[in-house]
């Protein structure tokens, strides 16, 4: 019969640190709201701060540290966009901003600024919570994780490859918003005067080139044509293949590349093969996407 020892004392899970969240809003009324939906939730928060616009805001981060920012959109002075972008260019990491507004029509430019998330006033307390969730997620460490590179510098490609990027594309589509987790990529293609992107459930057109795409996904995303990306971690099998490469133009046999959960093949240029392949033969190929 085999037998348990306790767990010491120290190594024991420690419970989460309470998520540090600041206000930014000018109404008084509410940034109350906001505090009372903050604090009597499930999820271990406490509202350490409150700024009535964004100078003010930008005053209380020079002293003083937070996980989040509750920021509002429309606030005489320095408004929220112009604060996201002020700590975005201020090369420290920043908090985590979620807007909290009135006017739902920032959003594709919000979510540029790499917001976690965007909620429009009245703000339900669901919402909030789910928010604030995914804050929490995103800011614990990882479970065996060494201790983070100093910002600015590049993983090693082996890293990157290995797990599936976790960032979020922001697409306009037919009036509405749309956030793509990178994680759901499979390819993005430039097709005339846009660039289509696919996942296993949707496809979107994108009005950025494909160059600035790939700069902004980075390693995780392999350039296999001059007009496609396709994510590294969905990467499935090479074969040759008959494909029409162009419309108007007769079938002819190539290398082909298929992507977990798209029913289709992709042309790969000669050029571009030797990377495919490695990318194909490297351990961490077809990884599912972590976390």
């Amino acid at each position: 019969m085999t037998s348990l020892a306790p767990v010491p004392p120290s190594a024991a899970a420690a419970p989460p640190a309470p998520l540090r969240v600041l206000i930014v809003d000018d109404e008084e009324p509410a940034r109350w709201r906001l505090r009372a939906l903050v604090e009597d939730g499930p999820l271990p928060a406490v509202v350490v701060g409150e700024a009535g616009n964004g100078l003010q805001a930008r005053v209380w981060l020079a002293e003083h540290d937070c996980d989040l920012l509750l920021l509002d959109i429309a606030m005489p002075g320095l408004d929220g966009l112009g604060l996201a972008q002020a700590l975005r260019a201020d090369g420290r990491r920043a908090p985590d901003i979620v807007f909290v507004t009135a006017h739902p029509d920032h959003a594709l430019h919000a979510f540029e600024l790499a917001a976690t998330d965007y909620l429009t006033k009245p703000v339900r307390r669901e919402r909030l919570q789910a928010a604030l969730q995914r804050v929490a997620q995103r800011r614990a460490p990882v479970a065996g994780a060494g201790p983070a590179a100093p910002a600015g510098t590049a993983a090693p490609p082996a890293a990157a490859a290995a797990a599936a990027p976790a960032g979020v594309l922001v697409a306009s589509d037919r009036g509405r918003v749309v956030r793509i987790p990178w994680a759901e990529l499979r390819y993005l293609k430039a097709e005339l005067k846009y660039v289509t992107v696919c996942t296993p459930t949707q496809r979107l057109l994108l009005d950025d080139s494909l160059a600035e795409l790939e700069q902004r996904l980075g390693p995780g995303f392999l350039r296999i044509h001059r007009n496609a990306l396709v994510a590294r971690h969905a990467v499935r099998a090479l074969e040759r293949r008959t494909l029409v490469a162009a419309e108007g133009e007769a079938p002819a046999e190539t290398w082909a590349l298929r992507l977990d959960g798209v029913d289709e093949w992709l042309a790969v240029s000669r050029r571009q093969l030797p990377a495919v392949r490695e990318a194909l033969l490297a351990p961490e190929a077809g990884a599912p996407p972590g976390p």
